[in-house]
């Protein structure tokens, strides 16, 4: 019994001491406060701190607060280089097809309009192919003001700076389109983003309300009923056609000898690292085969495993 009284003695006087703590500090901030706040003059009025009425308002569109993503936080990236990925990424996040898209362009149908390339561009393989994909489609048409849907001339497949096929000053040439209108009604095509080691989501310009068909785009910037969410095909893809199916009605799955095959890099740290390094299990050499290597980036030997050699002398068979 004595033990119980002393114990709640005890947690009261804990209790007493931190509410006098806490209103110390209450106490010393008012006087620090008034201690920065010029005294007023005799015959002056006392001011008053004023009243708040209405709660003040966010600075973001729609009380949509901003999360930052853990790719503003790298170490390689500057404070001035973050806000720049944080206003691209974030700017028209909230963007839906009934909000961004104006159907009224597609009234008398659906037709896709594809621009003319700037002068002095080059357009890569790859982008080529999905470029004359559209213009041999039924939908495309070549009267501006009859189209619905727009594709930039422009290839904007590769946005990493240190890539031979990165095109500079975009920014500036689309919004000399006569059509772009902060994006609207714009489709952008991209497969890979950012800089190694970051590879962040940023492509060096602003799509607006553009949406973005993109290759392994992060779900907390994916766009839903917007973004498409497009594979990443090599430019050895096939421009159409291929080998016959070997799907019919009477045979699911399909008897094929391989179910799933991929061959690449396995990136040992950064983006992709942790998704790649935990797929080598399901690789039995049958039917499922994952061939990877570890020859990625100028210092990977400093981050090699114990799977690299063995993973690497399969890869180059």
């Amino acid at each position: 019994m004595q033990a119980k009284k002393r114990y709640l003695l005890v947690s009261l006087g804990a209790c007493l001491l931190l509410v006098a703590y806490l209103w110390g500090l209450q106490i010393g901030e008012f006087h620090h406060q008034n201690h920065h706040h010029q005294r007023p003059g005799p015959g002056l009025p006392r001011q008053h701190w004023p009243e708040w009425t209405h709660p003040l308002s966010t600075y973001l569109e729609d009380g949509e607060q901003e999360q930052d993503s853990p790719l503003l936080h790298h170490q390689h990236t500057s404070p001035r280089e973050r806000r720049e990925i944080r206003n691209h990424i974030y700017k028209s996040r909230r963007c839906r097809m009934e909000t961004c898209f104006d159907f009224s362009r597609c009234q008398r149908g659906f037709k896709v309009y594809v621009y003319p390339l700037p002068k002095g561009d080059k357009v890569s393989e790859s982008y080529q192919k999905i470029l004359t994909a559209v213009e041999d489609s039924r939908f495309h048409t070549t009267d501006l003001n009859e189209a619905c849907l727009f594709v930039l001339g422009i290839d904007t497949l590769d946005r990493d700076q240190l890539s031979s096929q990165y095109i500079h000053n975009v920014r500036a040439k689309i919004q000399s389109l006569p059509t772009w209108n902060d994006g609207r009604n714009h489709l952008i095509f991209n497969l890979y983003s950012g800089t190694w080691p970051d590879y962040t989501e940023e492509l060096g310009f602003d799509i607006g309300q553009a949406i973005l068909a993109k290759a392994s785009i992060d779900m907390d910037h994916f766009r839903p009923h917007f973004d498409v969410s497009i594979p990443l095909f090599s430019k050895d893809h096939s421009q159409k056609g291929g080998d016959k199916g070997y799907l019919t009605l009477n045979n699911v799955p399909p008897s094929r000898k391989y179910l799933l095959v991929f061959k690449g890099k396995r990136y040992l740290t950064g983006i992709g690292s942790e998704t790649r390094n935990a797929l080598y299990h399901i690789h039995n050499g049958e039917d499922i085969i994952l061939l990877t290597t570890c020859k990625h980036g100028k210092d990977w030997e400093k981050h090699k495993d114990a799977r690299c050699d063995r993973e690497n002398e399969e890869y180059s068979k």
